[in-house]
């Protein structure tokens, strides 16, 4: 059963605290997560340890968790031997996850679940979520994400999160994806030196969410910290919409040794100061993405006016 506020109603009563990152709570819980799939595996092998990570952000004070179905797609599970059924049932499961560990903290908390959506390239599985540029239409694109997205919808989340998308014309085509399925969206663009990953300008990307009904936040997520303010400014300036943020720790992904390097700028300490800089900008939705953990969110839900309202 869905809380009994909307998350429309919800965001517009104040700031809501996101969770953290799935994938690191995930292997600091012992997942394993060196596969095709990423942490979509989990939802088939070991649903278990996505329904403890869940439980771990509720714990430090999350509003809204997001769902383990970022990488998990049809044509993923495909590759994998499985039917249409069985994956549409794996994405029902990852809502039915979240809400169980919503549910178990308590009607009071009035936890919302997000159903990620993750971009075209986090099937391909090659880091392509961070070029864009497929060379697909948004015709084809769209036909690619409506099935994942009826899935999602048809599992009754509380809204849709189009996120980590690199490239305007994949939004665009989200966006079509998502018309009509009966559930608010956000959509978050991952960015880089003040462009979408694709290179577009934030403004012309973020126009394409203008005047849509159905959005009810945007943002940027899976980037450097020091980015987010200024980018959601620009988002919430362009549509007039409230402000979604959820970035990186700060530290780099180095690929060709595949492990992290740098300083994480984006923790316990420091995020009290960036989440109100953020606030500022017009987010209402704060959080974390890659390598930020539930001691990081706790301190978002301590420090954050209204978050825990």
């Amino acid at each position: 059963m869905a809380p009994a506020r909307s998350f429309t109603e919800a965001l517009a009563a104040g700031v809501l605290v996101l969770d953290g990152g799935l994938s690191n709570e995930l292997e600091a819980r012992g997942g394993d997560l060196t596969d095709p799939l990423w942490s979509a595996r989990l939802l088939a092998d070991e649903p278990e340890r996505i329904e403890a990570a869940h439980t771990a952000y509720v714990r430090a004070g999350a509003r809204v968790l997001i769902t383990g179905s970022y990488q998990a797609t049809f044509e993923g599970f495909a590759r994998r031997g499985l039917g249409r059924a069985e994956t549409a049932g794996l994405l029902a499961r990852s809502v039915a996850l979240a809400r169980r560990s919503a549910e178990r903290a308590g009607p009071g908390r009035g936890i919302l679940v997000a159903a990620s959506v993750g971009p075209y390239g986090a099937m391909l599985a090659d880091g392509s979520e961070y070029r864009g540029r497929y060379g697909l239409s948004v015709r084809e694109l769209a036909a690619f994400h409506r099935p994942r997205v009826e899935a999602l919808a048809a599992a009754d989340p509380d809204v849709l999160a189009l996120e980590t998308v690199p490239d305007a014309v994949e939004a665009e085509a989200l966006l079509r994806a998502a018309e009509g399925c009966g559930v608010p969206v956000w959509l978050s663009y991952t960015v880089a030196g003040g462009r979408t990953r694709a290179g577009q300008p934030l403004a012309e990307a973020f126009a394409v969410a203008a005047g849509n009904g159905q959005v009810a936040a945007v943002g940027v997520n899976c980037c450097d910290p020091a980015e987010a303010a200024d980018a959601v400014a620009v988002a919430v300036a362009t549509t007039g919409l409230p402000g979604v943020v959820y970035p990186n720790s700060g530290e780099r992904w180095d690929a060709a040794a595949r492990t992290w390097r740098g300083p994480a700028t984006f923790g316990p300490a420091t995020a009290p100061a960036l989440a109100a800089a953020w606030t500022a900008a017009g987010a209402r939705l704060t959080g974390g993405c890659c390598r930020v953990g539930p001691p990081t969110v706790s301190a978002l839900a301590r420090t954050t006016p209204r978050g825990n309202g």
